[in-house]
C-alpha cells in the first residue's frame, strides 16, 4: 500500500470531524518526533512523512512550540513545508499528504503576529507551497501577520509571484500601495479618484510601484504629488534604491548560488 492510501485509510476511520476543530497536539521545542517531521518534510522524504502520520494522525496538525514555550508561538508541519528560505524539496507535495491526513491550513503561529501557513509562503515567494495550500483551503486574507494579510506580506518583502497569485485567487486588493506595486493602474486611478483625501498615501503607492518595476503607476502616482525621495518607516532607500533591488526570489537564489560556492565571470566593480 502507498504511503498516500495508507494516510487516506486512517482518515476514513476519523471522517465526521471537522477539520481544525479537534485539540491540537502540542510538541515541546526539540522533541524527537517534532524533530523527525521537520527532517522529512525539510528533505523532501515523502515516506517517512507518510508513515509518521498514517501511525499518528494527529501529527499532521501538531503545534511545534519554539523556544520559549507556547506565548512564544509554535509551527505546524504545514509552516515548516513554507518556512524560510523556501523551496524545499517536494514541499508542495508534502503539503498535500499533510492536508489529505487532516493538516488545518489555516492554523497560525501563535504569539503577538500570528501567521498561517500561506502567510509564509507569501514572505519566500514560494508560490508552489502557495498553490498547494490554496488548494488544499487556505484563507486568503488573514489578518495578523509580520506586515499584515497574506497579500501584504507577499507585496512588503517583494515577493510578485505569489502576490499575483493572490489576487489571481480573489485575495482583496483594497490599499492604493497594493494595485501600485502590482502595476494595476486603472484601479490606481480608481482609488485616487475615490479618495481624494489619500494624499498620505500617494507617495507610500509610488515607492511600492518602484520597487515592483511599475513605471506607469509610478508616473501616475509622481504626477499625483507622490514625493520623489520619500522613505518609508519600514525599509531602507527611496523609490530609486527600491527600483534598482532584487526581489525576494531573486536574493533567494543568489544566496543559494552563494552557499554553494558560484562566482561570477564580471570583474568586482
Amino acid at each position: 500500500m502507498s504511503v498516500v492510501a495508507e494516510v487516506s485509510v486512517v482518515l476514513m476511520s476519523s471522517a465526521g470531524t471537522p477539520r481544525g476543530s479537534e485539540p491540537k497536539l502540542k510538541l515541546a521545542h526539540g522533541d524527537p518526533v517534532a524533530v523527525s517531521l521537520i527532517t522529512a518534510i525539510h528533505g523532501g522524504d515523502l515516506d517517512s512523512l507518510g508513515r509518521l502520520v498514517a501511525e499518528r494522525p494527529e501529527l499532521a496538525s501538531a503545534r511545534m512550540l519554539g523556544r520559549n514555550g507556547l506565548e512564544g508561538g509554535w509551527r505546524t508541519p504545514l509552516h515548516a513545508a513554507a518556512d524560510w528560505p523556501g523551496y524545499f524539496p517536494a514541499a508542495p507535495a508534502a503539503v498535500a499528504l499533510l492536508l489529505e491526513a487532516g493538516a488545518d491550513p489555516n492554523d497560525d503561529t501563535g504569539g503577538d503576529r500570528p501567521e498561517t501557513p500561506l502567510h509564509w509562503a507569501a514572505s519566500s515567494d514560494d508560490v508552489d507551497v502557495a498553490i498547494a495550500l490554496i488548494d488544499g483551503g487556505a484563507d486568503l486574507d488573514t489578518p495578523g501577520g509580520s506586515i499584515g494579510t497574506q497579500l501584504d506580506n507577499a507585496i512588503g518583502y517583494a515577493c510578485w509571484h505569489v502576490a499575483r497569485l493572490l489576487v489571481a485567487r480573489g485575495a482583496k486588493v483594497d490599499k492604493l500601495w497594493h494595485a501600485a506595486a502590482l502595476g494595476m493602474v486603472d484601479l490606481v486611478e480608481q482609488m485616487l479618484a475615490e479618495r481624494p483625501d489619500a494624499v498620505g498615501e500617494v507617495s507610500q503607492a509610488f515607492w511600492h510601484a518602484c520597487a515592483g518595476g511599475q513605471r506607469r503607476a509610478a508616473e501616475r502616482l509622481l504626477a499625483h504629488g507622490a514625493d520623489l525621495n520619500w522613505v518609508p518607516g519600514y525599509a531602507e532607500g527611496t523609490p530609486f534604491d527600491a527600483a534598482g533591488g532584487l526581489d525576494t526570489r531573486q536574493e533567494n537564489v543568489l544566496s543559494w548560488l552563494r552557499e554553494r560556492g558560484a562566482t561570477s565571470a564580471k570583474p568586482p566593480g
